[in-house]
């Protein structure tokens, strides 16, 4: 008989969970974005990975990226100064600046199943290409994204390197303006290959993936707003 009541108030928990809990919470409890080793990382397409996972869906994954990228033109007058990526969340939208000249404005995608952190972060690597994976199998929400394009993975003192949030190109989907992340933020992968060449750290000759160092230092990004629960 106590095994039987214990049963019963388990069952009670539950359904409370799923019919009063938020869904939005319990995918962030249950559906966690994807951590990552920085030792791992290689920047280098696999083309051995023929395969993504997405949504419950599986998909061919596509070659490798060729965009080419043709930086704005600088116009006499304007103001120059410090790079830095700004995200608001509200408006799904990435704004990139140097000094207070508007470089850059995008649509983004962030973080529905897991919700993308605010704050002021710096870039730490910069990735042609990456592998990421995440979410829970039993929720439908488990992602397998090889050759993820122009990466730039951020940080800050609260958020560590390993947690895995960056800003990326996107294959899987196409439904920008609206959150649809673990917590990352996508993007259409021709407008992030240009800010993946302007932000820095700066790329050397003939390297296409670079971690920021003292010397070469990742660009500033300042996520603000309350992204919709959609």
């Amino acid at each position: 008989m106590r095994f039987l009541k214990i049963g019963i108030i388990v069952i009670i928990l539950l359904l409370l969970i799923l019919f009063i809990v938020p869904k939005f919470l319990l995918f962030a409890l249950f559906s966690p974005q994807g951590t990552i080793r920085p030792s791992d990382l290689t920047g280098v397409y696999d083309g051995s990975k023929k395969t993504a996972l997405y949504d419950n869906k599986s998909m061919r994954c596509p070659g490798k990226v060729d965009v080419k990228t043709e930086p704005k033109e600088v116009v006499l007058g304007d103001s120059t100064g410090s790079k830095r990526i700004e995200i608001d969340l509200t408006r799904q939208r990435i704004y990139a600046y140097e000094g207070d000249r508007k470089i850059y404005d995008f649509l983004i995608s962030s973080g529905k199943w897991g919700r993308t952190p605010t704050g002021r972060f710096r870039i730490w690597t910069k990735l042609r290409y990456a592998l990421m994976t995440g979410g829970s199998s039993a929720l439908g929400t488990y992602y397998y994204l090889p050759n993820v394009p122009f990466t730039m993975y951020f940080y800050n003192e609260s958020i560590p390197q390993t947690k895995g949030f960056g800003i990326h190109g996107t294959y899987w989907h196409h439904n920008f303006g609206h959150p649809m992340s673990h917590g990352c933020i996508n993007m259409k992968t021709e407008e992030v290959a240009l800010l993946y060449y302007w932000a820095k750290p700066e790329l050397p000759a003939n390297n296409s993936s670079i971690m920021a160092s003292r010397n070469n230092p990742g660009t500033e990004i300042v996520i603000y707003g309350d992204a919709p629960y959609e």
